[in-house]
């Protein structure tokens, strides 16, 4: 019998539900940290939404560990410029559609997420949900 492991694989990360990632984004907006997509986020601001993640997402380690490596690649892909201005240009109501898109999206710990694979796959959903179609995510998996 091969013995189960919880360890998280670095070079893909799980898949984890949008209303998961949601908790480490909602907790920097009510801490008002709301442009930590924009601006640098400090250590010690990762350190406290580490914890927020660890308290509300009680139960398999590996799944808070993938909602933990998914949020900072969440902040660090809007390093792109072209992101970053998406943001700009939309606003906050941009974060939902992203935080979809970066819980859904393939993740590769040592690259983060693809900026222009990210970039388009946002592009899709705001066009899908701009025309009052639902998302049907099948470009996710990119």
């Amino acid at each position: 019998m091969i013995p189960m492991s919880n360890a998280v694989d670095m070079s893909d990360v799980p898949l984890v539900a949008t209303h998961e990632l949601m908790v480490p984004m909602q907790h920097i907006i009510d801490t008002e940290r709301g442009l930590a997509m924009l601006k640098c986020i400090s250590n010690a601001e990762l350190r406290q939404v580490d914890n927020a993640i660890w308290h509300a997402l009680a139960g398999d380690p590996a799944r808070r560990v993938a909602v933990l490596l998914r949020f900072r690649a969440l902040v660090q892909v809007f390093k792109a410029r072209r992101l970053a201005e998406l943001f700009l240009h939309r606003g906050f109501m941009l974060i939902a559609p992203a935080v979809h898109v970066a819980a859904r999206m393939r993740l590769n710990t040592e690259w983060g997420f693809n900026p222009l694979k990210f970039e388009r796959t946002l592009h899709d959903l705001l066009e899908q949900l701009d025309q009052g179609l639902p998302y049907s995510g099948e470009r996710l998996r990119a």
